[in-house]
Parts: C-alpha cells; structure tokens; sequence
C-alpha cells in the first residue's frame, strides 16, 4: 500500500512521512505493518519519536506505544529493538522523573520487560501460579537496582487492575 501511495504522488518516499502517515492510520493490517517496520527501521525510528510519553505512567505508555506498534508474539530480537526504542523515547519525553527516580533508559527496558511478563503471566490460562506482588517487586528489583519498591508495586497494581500492556 506505501509504494501505491509512493508511485500516485500521495506519500513521499521519507521516513518521516511514512512514519506520519503510519502514526495517523488506524486501519492498516498490523501484522503486515510490523514486518514492514522490521525492514524499514529508518521509518521505525521516525515513527517511534512521534509519540510523546510525557508524564505518563510508564504502563499506560507503553500500552499506547504497542496500540501503534503491535508486538510480535515471540520474543526475539524485534521485540527487543521495539523495547529499546520505547524506553529511549520514554526517558527523553519524562526527564525530570527519571532523575527524580534514578533510572536509566536500561532500567526502563527491564522494568518493560517486566511488564510484559508480567502481562502474560496474569492474563494466561496455562499459568496456573499467577505471580503475587511481592514475587514481582522481588525479581524487578533484583533485575534493576535502585528501584523503589512502591514505585514497582505500583506497576504491577496497573497491570493487575487493567491488564495486559501489550494485547
């Protein structure tokens, strides 16, 4: 569909505009975008800096990256750049809370991680031992020191009530 848009005129061949008119579609085949963008990583760049986390809770930003992003449904290395980037642009768009927190764009990647598993984990009817809150803020906090332990229960209260942050 991009190259029809391209080849009438409709869309220019940048990265920027492919990345614009990505953000402002809502109706494409996501499973179709998401191979494109894991060819195109210059326009995953582009489309990733559109959004803007400002003080938002890191789950809630994270569900909202993914409504535009789909997730891949293994793990592998897209998932792994699609995290990256989601917790670069997170820490660039919350600067004053990263500081206030002490993390880093390294810290926000486990914490996202975390997430995730956490979202599968709570959600799945093949896990019959759901985690418990305490197990959650022990293994987050081992994984990312310096992290305060309500500020993790709060994430994982988020995903609890709300559900999974990357559906």
């Amino acid at each position: 569909g991009v190259n029809y848009f391209m080849s009438k005129g409709i869309l220019d061949d940048s990265p920027k505009e492919i990345a614009k008119f990505i953000f402002c579609t809502r109706t494409l085949n996501w499973k179709k975008l998401r191979i494109y963008l894991d060819e195109r990583r210059d326009v995953l760049d582009d489309l990733v800096t559109l959004h803007n986390f400002r003080n938002q809770f890191l789950p809630n930003a994270l569900r909202e990256f993914f409504r535009h992003i789909h997730a891949p449904e293994e793990r592998g290395e897209y998932l792994e750049t699609l995290i990256t980037k989601f917790s670069h642009r997170f820490c660039a768009c919350n600067p004053d809370l990263m500081r206030e927190l002490g993390l880093s764009p390294d810290a926000v990647y486990v914490l996202c991680y975390s997430l995730i598993l956490l979202s599968i984990d709570l959600t799945s009817p093949h896990v019959k031992n759901k985690m418990s809150k305490r197990e959650f803020i022990r293994n987050t906090r081992r994984a990312a020191q310096n992290i305060s332990e309500d500020f993790v229960g709060h994430l994982y209260d988020n995903i609890y009530l709300i559900g999974h942050v990357a559906a």
